[in-house]
């Protein structure tokens, strides 16, 4: 369960994030630089740990769906938090990452315990206020993206537009809203109308790092393929 299966850097390098063959994913952070330590510089050090995929079961095929992170994607950072895209098998999940060393005190409705207080106790008006704690650092759930691929998922890229993504398979290529979990478009299909006629599988894809209507994927082949989204709906045929 320890092995890891993929890494994969945030855009300032600050973070590192590595996903296991037991569906963790651990994000380590990098010590930042100081005259009395320079040989510390260059460290990473855990920043946070959480369990992003669990195993499942088909019960319509009878298949384990093992819990192995094959991909993990980071999304530009827009505020404090950093929000990141992991992938076992089948499933793609949007995970929130945040910092808090301040908690909330004085609430009129609970006691500190988070109970809720008997309403004909309360004979005063509280302001809550925050108080320092010690730093946490909060992994949640934000979206699951799942029931799209009937084979493997291998690739997860974030386009330039901040506002999709695409996931791969061994035969299909679908195109996602971050808003949108139960619907997605299928952009590449490689599928034979004849499985006994298959003779590649899709190995890799991935954006354009600027122009969000371009995007590459690999075959079996050893082929790469450049589309372009603006020539038709599915991008089968190559544009270059």
């Amino acid at each position: 369960a320890d092995i890891i299966s993929t890494v994969e850097f945030n855009h300032t390098g600050e973070l590192l994030a590595t996903g296991d063959k037991g569906g963790r994913v651990v994000i380590f952070q990098r010590e930042q630089e100081s005259k009395n330590q320079p040989h510390r510089r260059g460290e990473y050090n855990v920043y946070s740990t959480f369990q992003s995929h669990e195993p499942e079961f088909d019960y319509l095929k009878s298949l384990e769906i093992e819990e192995k992170i094959n991909k993990i994607r980071w999304l530009p950072q827009q505020n404090a938090a950093y929000f990141l895209l992991s992938t076992n098998d089948k499933t793609v999940k949007l995970w929130k990452v945040s910092e808090r060393d301040k908690r909330p005190e004085g609430y009129n409705l609970k006691d500190e315990d988070g109970r809720l207080r008997d309403p004909s106790m309360i004979t005063m008006l509280r302001v809550p206020v925050l108080r320092p704690m010690d730093l946490m650092v909060e992994a949640t759930p934000r979206r699951v993206f799942a029931n799209a691929h009937t084979y493997h998922i291998n690739s997860i890229s974030v386009n330039s537009d901040y506002e999709t993504y695409m996931s791969a398979d061994d035969l299909r290529i679908n195109l996602w809203n971050f808003e949108i979990t139960n619907q997605s478009f299928n952009i590449v299909d490689i599928k034979p109308a004849n499985m006994e006629e298959l003779t590649e599988v899709i190995t890799a894809a991935e954006f354009h790092p600027h122009h969000c209507n371009t995007f590459v994927y690999s075959s079996s082949k050893g082929t790469i393929r450049l589309c372009d989204m603006r020539t038709s709906a599915l991008c089968d045929r190559h544009a270059k």
